[in-house]
């Protein structure tokens, strides 16, 4: 993840954009369609800013993020300090997915969105993750869709980047914060979800129809509902969840869950 931590500002910006809230209402709005309706205990891994940590402990659930960057968790913790009444039901720890020591402890949900794009590849930390997962539990990563890579830059009008990553079938290429990302397709996601004894579920594509638009996208209340609902719809068909700038794939492992 060399380089993140460098950016750590711009990306709180970014969330706070519409572009960037899509990205998380979409997310947010699956998990809770598979989380069970009474709490649960999750973790967060590279949770940053801690948007998805915080958004999950207001749905009720005890939430541990991680992040091995001390200065996100510090932004994180100033958010929590604002939000008394979610202080009992969040942790952060500084930690990494090579440093997650929790000896056999398990939850009920793993999350990692956005994390996988800086490593070199998928399978170890995919590995480490469903060690995490409980009997019955989920697991949730969010990853750049290989698949998608040169759309981004071919909607804004960037035709001569856009035809080099197409024809060269690029595997990365620079991401919203200006590092160059990692992408995965959901079909190897699941792969290696499989490969640990989990069941994928149904995967959706993320930011399909607004991902070249930049932060300053200022839609009103009803515009941006109206672009939330249309994204959702699509997310789960193709071919248009395949043009997605982030596929969000899930997979459950076998067993009764504790909750």
């Amino acid at each position: 993840m060399t380089g993140f931590s460098a950016v750590g500002a711009a990306y709180a910006e970014h969330s706070d954009s519409a572009r960037g809230r899509l990205r998380h209402d979409l997310v947010e709005r699956r998990l809770h369609a598979e989380l069970p309706a009474s709490p649960v205990r999750i973790l967060d891994v590279g949770c940053g800013t801690g948007e998805m940590t915080i958004r999950l402990a207001a749905a009720g659930h005890q939430v541990t993020g991680a992040d091995p960057d001390p200065r996100m968790l510090a932004v994180a913790a100033g958010r929590l300090a604002a939000l008394p009444e979610l202080r009992g039901r969040v942790e952060l720890v500084e930690a990494g997915i090579d440093g997650l020591s929790f000896g056999r402890e398990v939850f009920d949900a793993v999350c990692c969105h956005g994390v996988l794009m800086y490593l070199d590849e998928p399978g170890e930390a995919l590995a480490r993750l469903t060690e995490r997962v409980a009997p019955g539990g989920l697991l949730s990563i969010l990853a750049k869709n290989r698949r998608a890579i040169g759309v981004r830059e071919a909607l804004a009008g960037d035709y001569e980047s856009a035809r080099r990553l197409i024809e060269s079938e690029a595997d990365r290429s620079p991401g919203n914060l200006g590092l160059e990302t990692r992408g995965d397709t959901a079909e190897t996601l699941d792969r290696l979800a499989a490969g640990q004894g989990f069941t994928p579920l149904a995967w959706q594509g993320v930011r399909i129809f607004h991902d070249h638009l930049d932060d300053a996208w200022t839609p009103g209340r009803a515009a941006y509902e109206a672009a939330l609902d249309l994204e959702w719809a699509a997310s789960w068909r193709s071919p248009y969840r395949d043009l997605g700038h982030l596929v969000h794939t899930l997979a459950r492992r076998p067993g009764r869950s504790r909750s």
